[in-house]
This record gives structure tokens, C-alpha cells and sequence, in this order.
């Protein structure tokens, strides 16, 4: 009884944490120019207009739109939510789709793996998807960052492709690292970022292996 009580308080802050990350996002959205909502996000191949309508996806499609879309794109994942949040970026304005974010906020959604933590970096990450690739200088409040960088595993590090061997990150704003060997430094949003398999611009990192983390 104890431990789920825990579990579902736990569950309950972690939610608060989303809905306001999804708050501050649909306001930042909402006041982009049209050329930032075209331009390139740190997801490849996305804009950040496709990366606003993936966000909200959970939430908008039932299950089993969702899998039909699953079946239309033959089981794989990626294609099928590329294919969607290229379709509803084009079917939307960019007023809906800050709308959207925001009418979401405490929807209960979560990815098919990790919880309500998951998430919470699902909408963190893709938050900074389109802050750090147009330059804003937006930054995550810090205990919405420890939650997700206690959650770093060598499991997720293998889901999203990233490869740490020989090599320490560090934060240098807040007082977290992870992994052994040479080190890397960053602020702990941008670790967070290449965490989840992200490509940082250049000047972000710094550390001699910090060239395998960021774009040419």
C-alpha cells in the first residue's frame, strides 16, 4: 500500500511537471514569426512545425487511429509518425497547433515504454528540438532536468543510438555527470539532448570527444 501511494504521488508531481513544460511551450509557440515555424529543428528532416504536431499526436489521435496509422505505415513506427506529423503540420495553423500543446497539457498520455517520466522527456527533448536549433535562449527549469537525467540508462542510450563508451558527461550548471573517461561538458539541457541521440551545434559542447556529438 505504502509503495503504491508513493508511486501514484510520485506519478501526480511528475504529471504537474508536464503540464507545465506544455504550458510553456504553447506560449513560446505561440509567439513565433513564420519564418521560425519553417525553419529547421534539430529533428532531421523535420521543420519546427512538424515537430509542434508530432508533440500533441498522443493526445490528439485515439488508439486506434493510432494503429491504424501503424498499420497504413506496414508496423514501423517511424514512418508512421513522420507521415502524421507531416500531415498535420500541413493541415493545421500554427495558432491550433500551439493550441493543441496547451489544451493537452494534463492529458495522460505516455509512450509505449517509461511512464509519465517518458513523457515528460518526450516534451522536454522535443521542447529543445526547436529552442536550441532557432537559437532561443529558453531555459528547462532544473527539476524538470534532474528527473530526466537521473532516468539516463545504458538502456536508453542504446534506444536512441547514442554511444558514451569512453566518455564522461558533465553538467556545468548543475551537479550531475554520467559515464567514465574523457570528458564532455555542456549545460545539462544540451547532455539531455545527446541523451536522446541529438546532434548539438557546435559551441555547445566542449571536451575533445565533444566533435562526436555535435553537427559538422
Amino acid at each position: 500500500m505504502g509503495k503504491a501511494t508513493s508511486r501514484e504521488r510520485r506519478n501526480a508531481e511528475v504529471r504537474e511537471l508536464i503540464a507545465a513544460e506544455r504550458h510553456e511551450l504553447a506560449d513560446l509557440l505561440d509567439g513565433l514569426r513564420d519564418d521560425q515555424w519553417d525553419g529547421p529543428s534539430l529533428c532531421s528532416g523535420w521543420r519546427v512545425r512538424e515537430v509542434a504536431a508530432h508533440m500533441s499526436m498522443g493526445f490528439r489521435l485515439s488508439l486506434p487511429a493510432m494503429m491504424g496509422e501503424l498499420v497504413r505505415a506496414r508496423g514501423n513506427l517511424h514512418r508512421m509518425t513522420d507521415r502524421v506529423a507531416r500531415r498535420d503540420a500541413a493541415a493545421h495553423s500554427t495558432a491550433e497547433l500551439a493550441a493543441f500543446l496547451r489544451e493537452g497539457a494534463y492529458h495522460p498520455w505516455t509512450p509505449p515504454v517509461g511512464g509519465y517520466v517518458a513523457a515528460l522527456g518526450h516534451d522536454v527533448v522535443h521542447g529543445l528540438d526547436i529552442t536550441v536549433a532557432l537559437g532561443l535562449d529558453r531555459r528547462v527549469p532544473e527539476e524538470r532536468l534532474r528527473v530526466l537525467l537521473d532516468g539516463v540508462r545504458p538502456s536508453g542510450l542504446r534506444f536512441f543510438g547514442v554511444d558514451v563508451s569512453g566518455v564522461r558527461l558533465s553538467a556545468e550548471d548543475l551537479d550531475w555527470s554520467y559515464g567514465s573517461g574523457a570528458p564532455v561538458y555542456g549545460a545539462a539541457q544540451d547532455l539531455l539532448l545527446l541523451a536522446f541521440g541529438r546532434k548539438l551545434p557546435r559551441g555547445r559542447l566542449r571536451g575533445e570527444p565533444s566533435s562526436r556529438f555535435t553537427t559538422a
